[in-house]
């Protein structure tokens, strides 16, 4: 199955429609990943059909359930999952926050082949970035416990925004130790196509 084929019937698996045009530009960012990867190392996974459903897939899978104009996405590495949910949502503005400059160079030539004029990068660690600007959802995936995720990223967000972290298994003991002033809204379970493993959305709030 070609990886079209293969994004196509994701997506309709996840319920979530895109037209076609921004069905191509993630084949295309996809494409970018694995040559960037042969010499930046942006990622572990190496097999396109992996990188369909444990990148882009699994990052589709958390747009549905996130609301607002402004994203922050924290630890980007290689645009995961900031790229894909910028694609999907084209009204909405995505800011990618990545410490390291190799792969930060790489967000920034994905920026200008992919034409993502909602995209910002900010070449900096999440903590030592001062900015004015407050998100609608700071999202991050597998960049660190949750307590440290609120501590670091918290201030990022809107006072009626949210936390978003993407992460595996159910999160119980991480949750217990949520700093006060924050709590759950929600857990999401998700079911990623082409993915067997577990993995869910938890919802912070103010």
């Amino acid at each position: 199955m070609s990886l079209g084929a293969g994004l196509e019937r994701g997506l309709r698996a996840l319920d979530f429609p895109l037209p076609q045009e921004v069905q191509a530009k993630l084949i295309e960012y996809l494409a970018l990943v694995e040559k960037w990867n042969r010499t930046y190392n942006l990622t572990a996974v190496r097999e396109r059909d992996q990188m369909l459903a444990r990148h882009l897939l699994d990052s589709l899978a958390v747009a549905p359930h996130l609301t607002g104009s402004s994203f922050a996405d924290v630890g980007s590495g290689a645009g995961l999952p900031g790229i894909p949910l910028a694609l999907a949502r084209p009204q909405a503005a995505v800011t990618l926050i990545e410490s390291s400059h190799k792969k930060a160079t790489f967000l920034k030539q994905a920026v200008i082949e992919l034409d993502l004029r909602n995209v910002e990068i900010v070449n900096a660690r999440v903590e030592q970035w001062e900015t004015q600007q407050r998100f609608d959802v700071v999202i991050s995936r597998a960049f660190a416990e949750l307590s440290e995720f609120v501590s670091l990223a918290g201030g990022l967000c809107k006072k009626t925004g949210v936390l978003a972290a993407m992460k595996g298994v159910h999160p119980f003991e991480e949750l217990a130790l949520l700093p006060p002033l924050w709590r759950l809204r929600a857990v999401v379970p998700l079911a990623v196509p082409g993915l067997d493993a577990q993995r869910h959305l938890v919802l912070i709030e103010r």
